[in-house]
């Protein structure tokens, strides 16, 4: 019973680490049509610019939110000087364009920061609470883990429903010429998606490695996990990424409990096809209805 316990909770800690990642996917995506495959690089460099803030002495909390602001600042950068020159060209050049900076940032992040790893420091305790004689796998961090991911969910999708800058950013995605007739400042909106994008993905990356050990290329893995969590949920949807990451979560958990960890790779596989044969758009996909 406590190891099925356990490992229900590892997989919803894991699963809110990838649903953190696949909201940062969705929101880049609903805001610029683009998938941003340069996230997890883009959000290792503004973890190691926590890291060196706190290493310097300062309190954890200040390099939190020095890497969120400088998440902030290198997506709003990153599609003035990278992005922009290819839009409004094939969708193609821009994915192309974020797998040459997904390289690009890597190399650099080794030259500037080296290849040695080193270890992040969490904000709460990482021992699981001790309920009577049961040791839950459910740590602080976690707690924080979970609850910072469905405060992004929440913000996010208030962004995209109730406000006049979020409907903006979805017009200047889906119809450009459109929402320049209408007044909207096109370019300001897609440089404003990028930035929140790179903001979320910038708290990902915190979350992922608080506790643990970094490295140029500790976010990879979760590029993976993150995608197809988003996959899973639709890539329009905040909520669906939350779902589609627990559930992955969840999955691979139980994978990797009781059959074995090496088959952990295959079961993302799985279970992406599974649901894409039963949802080909995701969990939260809405058919869309043509008028003539």
């Amino acid at each position: 019973m406590q190891q099925l316990v356990n490992i229900t909770l590892t997989g919803i800690s894991s699963g809110a680490i990838y649903a953190a990642f696949a909201l940062a996917l969705v929101l880049i995506w609903r805001s610029t049509r683009i998938v941003n495959f340069a996230q997890a690089p883009m959000a290792m460099v503004t973890v190691y610019v926590a890291l060196v803030i706190i290493d310097a002495g300062y309190s954890y909390w200040i390099g939190f939110f020095a890497a969120l602001a400088c998440g902030f600042l290198l997506g709003a950068v990153t599609e003035r000087v990278v992005i922009r020159p290819v839009e409004g060209k094939p969708d193609i050049n821009a994915v192309i364009v974020t797998l040459g900076l997904f390289i690009v940032i890597h190399a650099i992040a080794a030259i500037v920061f080296g290849t040695r790893y080193r270890s992040f420091p969490a904000p709460f305790g990482l021992r699981g609470f001790q309920i009577g004689d049961f040791n839950i796998a459910l740590t602080g961090f976690g707690v924080f883990t979970i609850v910072s991911v469905l405060i992004v969910m929440v913000l996010m999708a208030a962004l995209f429903r109730f406000t006049d800058v979020g409907l903006k950013m979805r017009a200047a995605a889906f119809s450009p010429e459109v929402a320049r007739l209408l007044g909207v400042k096109v370019n300001r909106m897609l440089t404003l998606g990028w930035a929140l994008a790179a903001l979320a993905g910038t708290l990902s990356g915190i979350l992922i490695a608080g506790g643990s050990l970094v490295y140029p290329a500790f976010m990879d893995s979760v590029v993976v996990f993150g995608f197809v969590a988003a996959v899973i949920g639709g890539l329009e949807s905040p909520l669906g990424a939350v779902v589609g990451g627990l559930l992955l979560g969840l999955g691979l958990s139980f994978v990797s409990g009781y059959v074995g960890s090496e088959l952990v790779p295959l079961a993302s596989l799985v279970i992406l096809l599974v649901v894409l044969l039963a949802r080909p758009g995701g969990l939260f996909s809405r058919t869309a209805t043509r008028k003539v």
